[in-house]
This record gives C-alpha cells, structure tokens and sequence, in this order.
C-alpha cells in the first residue's frame, strides 16, 4: 500500500492525464502531492473535490512521499529521481534518462510485468512511440518468435508537449491567414508539412528517437536478438501516433492467426475492414487507452512476414495509463 504518493511535473500534458487517471482509476492513497517548477507553484488544482496547492519540485518535497509517478525533462529526471529514492520513495519514472540502465525495469504492463519484481525503486516508462508497437510485437513473439522489424512512424505533435500542440494550431491558423508565425518547438512548418527527424543524430543516420525504438524493444522483450529499423516522422495532427509496422517472424504467421492473437491481447483492439473503409485513425483513437491494429496482411517480400497499421494515444497509453497501470500493477504484487 502507498499511503503518500506525488504526480511531479503535475501541471505538463502528461501529468495533467496522470491526475485524471488517478482520480478517475481511484488509486488507493491517503495523502497526495502535486509537484512542478516553480512557475507554477502555488497554483490549486481540482482533485477529487478538493484543491491541491502545487509546490515547488526539490529533493525535500519527497520527504513522505511512498510512491511518485513522475514526468520531467531527461536532465531533472536524472538529478531528482536519485534523490527522491534516498528518501525511500519508489518513482515511477517517464522520461528516458534512465531507461536502458541494466539495473532499471522498463514496463508496460500487459508485456513483461515480471519486471517490476527487480526494480530498486526505479521503474522506467517507455518512449510512446515503442510502447504501441511492442505492445503489437508481444503476441507475435511469443507465438513464432519475432526476428526483425521495420517501423515507419507518424508521430502527433502533442508528443512534442504543449508547445508542439501550440505550434501545430497558430501555425496552422497563420498559414491559413497568410500571416507569419515563429515556431517554438519546431525547426520547420509542421503546418501542411511532415518532418523526417524526431530526436537529435545519433548514429549511422538515426536519430536519438529512431534508436529509442531499437534499444527499447529489446530489452522489454528480452532478446537482443531482434532487429529494429524505425524512421520516425512528426505529422501535422494534434494527438495519436500512428506507425506501419512490417514484422519478420521465425515461424510464418497467418494473417487470420495474427488477427486472432491480437484481438486475446488485452490492450489491443482489432480495428480491420479494409472494404467497409474501417481501421485506426488518430481521430478515433483520441481519448482511448487501448492501442489499436488495423490494416493487417502478409509482406508480398518476405515469406515470414506481417504488415500492420497501429495507432495509439501517445498521451494516454503512450505516457500516461501505462506509469498508472505500473502504480496499480505494484499495488496489486504488494497485496
């Protein structure tokens, strides 16, 4: 049981989802906190009823606190994270500073729950654009082990946090207007225009966001083993990542058996009538926790291979639902 529990970064896009989810998901607490820079302290928030005073993120204000879930910038994960476990705090942890460290569980708990029961009071959250897709991958490799993915992906604009979503509508606004408009989140118009770059250069061409997608994958699944290719594009659309996913699995898997472990998975929802013009949209997967597999059919290339069309919300599932099922997940082991 956590008695005393924080949301840190309470007021950002995602920490305004997590006090949602809290509330609405009622996750069993006595006493919580809402912490944030301290631009926004002194703010009161609506929760459950009552008003919550935001106050200022410092290692003291985890004295007490049993359980945080916390969405930050890489550098402040890296520099109050340590400090809040000092403290006896577990935090549950969305950025990426500390997601491929070996002694760091990274979760999504329909995929490996199993490793939360080695976390050392870090449990990391990962990149929501590989959330959906191992998600898709799990069923196909447990079932004819997958040996190589290639991942396009068209990331919403609200991944970029709320200056991305400011930038997708005045710019949009602007262009219609004929009128000027300078980006704060973007180098370029995302307005009527894609961006082939998410992340800073990394290595052989791939961007840090690209690579995210590799290291990730494999270590959720556990096998190092797994190849992965990802090109990761931002899109003009204000929230739902979309991705084509080409799957090379060891055993062949039919589309009609890929369709059928997807739809026993839970989390996933099969969305898949290409005739009647019905698959996964940005549109109508908003709002939604599940991650949705539409589109699906065998690579003409490749003997062993799946093609799907998977959309998720990069908010919810993508961020966070899935740090509030790892709080409900560690509950539940704790008793």
């Amino acid at each position: 049981m956590f008695d005393h529990i924080a949301v840190v970064g309470a007021t950002g896009a995602v920490g305004t989802l997590i006090r949602q989810l809290l509330e609405s998901r009622r996750l069993p607490h006595q006493t919580i906190r809402f912490l944030a820079s301290a631009r926004s302290v002194g703010k009161e928030l609506e929760f459950a009823g009552k008003r919550v005073v935001v106050e200022e993120l410092r290692p003291e204000s985890f004295e007490g606190v049993e359980l945080a879930i916390s969405s930050t910038p890489d550098e402040v994960a890296g520099e109050l994270v340590p400090q809040a476990v000092e403290r006896g705090c577990v935090v549950i942890d969305e950025s990426a500073y500390f997601r491929m460290d070996p002694n760091v569980p990274l979760v999504i708990p329909e995929v490996n729950p199993e490793a939360l029961d080695s976390h050392r009071g870090i449990i990391a959250s990962p990149n929501c654009s590989t959330t959906q897709m191992v998600q898709a991958l799990k069923p196909l490799h447990d079932a004819g082990r997958v040996r190589r993915v290639v991942v396009s992906t068209y990331q919403a604009t609200s991944g970029a946090g709320v200056g991305g979503t400011r930038d997708l509508l005045g710019g949009t606004r602007a262009k219609l207007e004929g009128k000027p408009y300078e980006y704060e989140e973007f180098a370029y118009p995302i307005a009527f225009n894609c961006i082939p770059q998410i992340g800073r250069p990394k290595q052989h061409g791939y961007t840090s966001e690209e690579m995210k997608m590799t290291w990730e994958t494999q270590k959720i699944l556990g096998d190092q083993s797994i190849q992965v290719s990802a090109t990761c594009v931002r899109v003009p659309v204000s929230n739902c990542h979309s991705e084509v996913i080409l799957v090379e699995t060891e055993r062949k898997i039919s589309v009609e058996e890929a369709r059928e472990l997807f739809a026993a998975t839970p989390g996933l929802q099969v969305v898949d009538d290409l005739e009647n013009k019905v698959y996964p949209m940005p549109l109508t997967g908003d709002g939604h926790d599940e991650t949705f597999i539409g589109r699906i059919r065998e690579d003409l290339t490749c003997p062993n291979g799946l093609i799907f069309w998977c959309v998720s919300d990069n908010l919810r599932k993508g961020a966070a639902t899935n740090a509030v099922q790892i709080a409900e997940l560690l509950l539940a082991k704790a008793g």
